[in-house]
This record gives structure tokens, C-alpha cells and sequence, in this order.
């Protein structure tokens, strides 16, 4: 089972000096946190605000690519948690086949975004993420640790 998912916020995370990307389910009642590195955080908040750049970063030149060729993003799915490591599959549609491949899940999201392709998390991750700790420090959290991105 998957869940259709919305990036709900970017935040800093201070103890860990990473940048934490928060999914939501459209019933807003699944939380799934992501800590990403500075770029791909950076990369996320571009297209959140729609921001466009002299030159293109990564994920608009991988945009730009599947775009030359005919291929669509489909749909990104994060699809496994190990080791507090997080999976992905860039689902995508050129000419009649459909291609599943291995992503960073920063990379997926940052992708998605650009495309307006649709995130979908597995359930299986959702419930291996969910922690009384984790639940705990997400309940603490103010609106505007947020940022502006709210959904």
C-alpha cells in the first residue's frame, strides 16, 4: 500500500546541521521526515519557489533532458527505510515502457517538484520511520519551524 504525499515543509536542523524535508499525506495524519544535505535542500526550496536560475542547476538539467527525449516522470516513490537510510524510484514513461529507477530520495523529490509529478510514499517506510521519539519531537515543533512552504 502507498500514500499519496506533499512536501508540507522545509526545515534546519540544528543538532544534526541538516535540512529536513516533511512529507504529509492528504489527510494530513502521516508524517515522514527526510534529512537531506544543503544543495538538495537548496534545490527543493528553488522549485518550491518556483526560483529559476541564470544557469540550470542538477535537477533542471535532468528536466531538461527527459524533456529533449519525450520521457515523463510518472510518479516518485520513496520506497524503502534501512539503516536510517532512505530509498527511492523515479518512476518514468518513454515512448511505451515504462523504467523504475534508483534515486536519492532528495533527488526524487527535487525532480517531482520540477515535473509536478505525483510523491508516493510505501506504507512499510511510514511505519518504520514512526517512533515515540520522533512522534514526540514532530508534536514540539512550531508552524513557523516550517518555514514557508506549508501546504
Amino acid at each position: 500500500m502507498i500514500a499519496q504525499m506533499k512536501v508540507h515543509g522545509l526545515m534546519f536542523d540544528p543538532y544534526n546541521n541538516t535540512f529536513i524535508v516533511i512529507l504529509r499525506d492528504e489527510e494530513q495524519s502521516e508524517m515522514l521526515p527526510i534529512w537531506v544535505g544543503k544543495p538538495e535542500a537548496s534545490s527543493i526550496s528553488f522549485a518550491l519557489e518556483e526560483v529559476t536560475t541564470p544557469r540550470p542547476m542538477t535537477h533542471d538539467l535532468m528536466k531538461a533532458v527527459l524533456d529533449v527525449v519525450g520521457a515523463k516522470v510518472i510518479s516518485v516513490v520513496i520506497s524503502d527505510l534501512k539503516d536510517n537510510t532512505y530509498y527511492a524510484k523515479v518512476h518514468l514513461m518513454y515512448e511505451d515502457s515504462e523504467y523504475s529507477i534508483d534515486a536519492r530520495p532528495s533527488d526524487a523529490i527535487a525532480l517531482a517538484l520540477r515535473t509536478k509529478a505525483p510523491i508516493f510514499a510505501n506504507e512499510e517506510v511510514i511505519r518504520k520511520q514512526a517512533s515515540d521519539e520522533l512522534d514526540q519531537w514532530l508534536e514540539n515543533l512550531k508552524p513557523e519551524d516550517f518555514g514557508k512552504y506549508e501546504a
